[in-house]
């Protein structure tokens, strides 16, 4: 089964927790410090199998999770790093942020790999918070969190040459005369449920290997969803070399051409932009024979390049490969992957101070990446922990944002994941 559009939900290793130790040793009395840190969590990561050609290994498995980093110890001993996740995708994934909707990498290139969810960093042991004045601290910092991000992948096939028209009218035919592919044939329309594959030999002086992938058949209104060839006109994005295959026998053969050109216009506008080569096919037949000269005129009009050829029996193929062959790009260009590629988004996070306080549902939410990080970490079971946590909303601003916004004694305040209860007496500033 071809699969090429899958959603997956992705948790990266949370970071190990810090350890909070003393040294106990004979003959060293009052040992200082001597926690660990914990492991950093493995993080996720897409790389690119140039041997895949779809995402079925995501068919029945659609949750990934890391694995943690290991809790610190006594003697200074760090916790150990999380394992990262490596998940194999086709060439031609595209990488969406299922809720929002935003492109995070359009991978194409082998090997190519994108971060989809990083792990959390290792909390920081005691040692680190021992001070002049304070030198038995008995606070360490739990593991951060690893992110969780649900994620929609989308193939697009990276094929040099695309072949596009209506039911049956003969892609896959000539796609097993032009190469060696043997995709499934029938005399009747939606044959092809799936893209198919192909490479062509351009003749033993050429180098040049293109690949030409076989589209299903597009229907009126394929960009709005109807038939069953809208869900690939995705693959046609990608081609260097649009061949617009039109059935000689169709009743109006200008009729079916302009179909599939509005299609593929209202799917993107810049794929009528791409160099386009029309065959019109089964010239074994009368019909086609006879509907071909003023077909051809049409072309040559509008300055469209046309060949009549007949996949079934042969005839024409000479010279429509050799048209193929103009329109494609030198053996170094072919090498390289068309446009787009190879996209990975990198966006500007927000400063590592800033937050926001908001009224949301009847509760006062903080919002804030560090501020959201230091809670997620703070054991609020150790007394000295908790006490480090409220001089961190005093230091950031954060405790004097809440007041100013009036919050009230035994009023919940949300900061990431936890709720804690605002107690007046004990969060007023000094």
């Amino acid at each position: 089964m071809f699969l090429d559009f899958v959603r997956i939900w992705t948790r990266a290793g949370d970071g190990g927790d810090g350890a909070a130790t003393f040294r106990h040793e004979a003959h060293v009395p009052r040992g200082g410090p001597d926690g660990g840190d914990g492991g950093r969590g493995g993080s996720i990561y897409l790389t690119v199998d140039p041997g895949e050609t779809n995402l079925r290994d995501y068919r029945h498995r659609h949750h990934f999770t890391a694995s943690a980093g290991g809790r610190g110890s006594g003697q200074r001993k760090h916790g150990k790093a999380g394992e990262d996740l490596i998940l194999m995708v086709p060439p031609g994934t595209g990488v969406f942020d299922d809720r929002s909707g935003e492109l995070i990498g359009d991978l194409v290139a082998s090997e190519q790999t994108l971060m989809i969810a990083r792990g959390g960093r290792g909390g920081l042991g005691n040692v680190h918070f021992a001070t002049a004045t304070h030198q038995a601290p008995k606070h360490a910092q739990k593991g951060e969190p690893g992110e969780e991000r649900q994620l929609r992948l989308e193939l697009r096939l990276i094929a040099d040459v695309g072949l596009v028209g209506l039911p049956n009218a003969g892609k896959s035919t000539l796609l097993a005369a032009l190469t060696a592919a043997q995709p499934k044939i029938a005399d009747y329309p939606f044959t092809t449920l799936e893209p198919n594959l192909g490479v062509l030999d351009l003749g033993d002086q050429d180098r040049r290997r293109p690949t030409i992938a076989d589209v299903p058949g597009l229907i009126e209104g394929a960009s709005s969803g109807a038939g069953l060839g809208h869900a690939f006109l995705r693959h046609v994005e990608r081609t260097r070399v649009i061949v617009h295959v039109v059935d000689g026998c169709d009743r109006d053969p200008e009729w079916s051409y302009d179909v599939i050109r509005d299609e593929l216009g209202a799917h993107d506008p810049a794929l009528l932009a791409k160099p386009t080569l029309v065959a019109f096919n089964k010239m074994d037949q009368p019909e086609a024979a006879a509907a071909w000269p003023a077909f051809r005129d049409a072309r040559l009009a509008q300055r469209v390049a046309a060949a009549a050829i007949s996949a079934q029996t042969g005839d024409g193929l000479v010279g429509l490969r050799d048209l193929i062959s103009d329109l494609l790009p030198s053996f170094e260009e072919l090498a390289e992957p068309a446009e787009p590629a190879g996209i990975v988004v990198h966006r500007l996070e927000s400063a590592g101070n800033a937050f926001t306080v908001a009224r949301e549902d009847g509760t006062l939410v903080v919002h804030g990446r560090k501020i959201e990080r230091l809670a997620a970490q703070t054991n609020f079971d150790n007394e000295e922990s908790a006490e480090r946590f409220q001089e961190d909303l005093i230091r950031l601003g954060i405790d004097h944002e809440l007041r100013r916004q009036g919050v009230a004694s035994g009023e919940t305040v949300r900061i990431g994941a936890g709720e804690f209860e605002w107690e007046a007496d004990e969060w007023d500033e000094p």
